[in-house]
């Protein structure tokens, strides 16, 4: 029988992404979020439900032979204003997961990790995935619980909303015809599109990687500046660009990596989305929503109208 995978998280951006990509390798595949996916596929179960509640993880994650964790906060401003929140739901959460995986006796743990665990960056978000990994190893070595720890870079893509950074310079990008990024114009990121990170993020169910921490920040490395003209070119008129160039945002600058005894090895695939073709693509959807929401609104005002007549 095909095995079954559960998804926590998987409502959102990237989880729902690895979702789609564990369906299309074959596996059966439930999806535990606290709101129902819009992408929920037929093939896929969908089980509404909070990390928070031990019980109803446990529950959801029987006869599930691995289980991922893609739940959790996942912006790195919101982090910052809210340490409680972050450490409740990012470690207490991610240890809720772990006890339901290693309850059912899951033969692997995936956690979605981030390149903040490498840096003294990130406030909040970076302490939450560092404590949250500790955790993972710690049932590792007390349960035997096997697992793979996933150390995500700069990630875009279709299903992405305000909390992901690249969506916002877009969407600013199309509505004001400016973009303005907090921090250094000479950052340099690694840039990857979901669907690259979801292929890989599958491909790591093979024995080879058990136990191991893997990076997958994909092969598109370039500035942030030269990655905010990029936008602009490909917008009618151009864009206005600034920085701030704030040093205490929260983000690294040049490279997130510092001195860290656990070593993770970076996955690459030799087919990807080009950059450019990636960046049109979520262009094209936050213009398609966009259009929809004024067509909302000029819904509303038609029957706003028609009520007063």
């Amino acid at each position: 029988m095909t095995a079954m995978v559960i998804v926590f998280g998987g409502s959102g951006f990237l989880g729902s992404h690895v979702a789609d990509a564990l369906s299309d390798a074959g596996y059966r595949v439930k999806i535990f979020d606290r709101e129902r996916s819009p992408y929920v596929r037929p093939d896929q179960e969908m089980i509404i439900g909070d990390i928070m509640n031990l019980d109803d993880v446990v529950s959801a994650s029987s006869d599930c032979k691995y289980v991922y964790n893609f739940a959790g906060i996942a912006d790195i401003n919101d982090a910052k204003n809210r340490p409680v929140d972050t450490a409740r739901i990012n470690v207490l959460g991610n240890v809720h997961v772990l006890e339901g995986a290693r309850i059912n006796q899951a033969e692997r743990f995936v956690f979605a990790s981030s390149l903040y665990v490498y840096s003294e960056s990130g406030s909040f978000y970076r302490a939450s995935k560092q404590a949250a990994e500790r955790f993972v190893e710690s049932y590792h070595e007390r349960y035997d619980l096997p697992y793979t720890i996933l150390r995500y870079g700069s990630l875009y893509g279709r299903r992405a909303d305000g909390r992901n950074g690249i969506y916002r310079l877009i969407r600013d990008a199309l509505e004001k015809k400016e973009i303005t990024y907090l921090g250094s114009k000479a950052a340099m990121r690694e840039y990857i599109h979901a669907l690259d990170a979801a292929k890989l993020s599958v491909q790591i169910l093979g024995a080879e990687y058990a136990n191991r921490h893997i990076v997958l920040s994909g092969q598109e490395r370039m500035s942030v500046e030269n990655f905010m003209r990029m936008i602009s070119e490909m917008i009618p008129g151009g864009v206005k660009l600034s920085f701030q160039g704030k040093v205490d945002d929260g983000h690294y600058i040049m490279t997130p990596y510092g001195f860290h005894p656990k070593v993770g090895h970076k996955l690459v695939s030799n087919d990807y989305v080009d950059l450019g073709q990636g960046l049109l693509d979520c262009m094209a959807e936050i213009h398609e929503q966009m259009h929809k929401s004024e067509h909302a609104d000029g819904d509303w005002l038609v029957a706003d109208n028609e009520a007063k007549s």
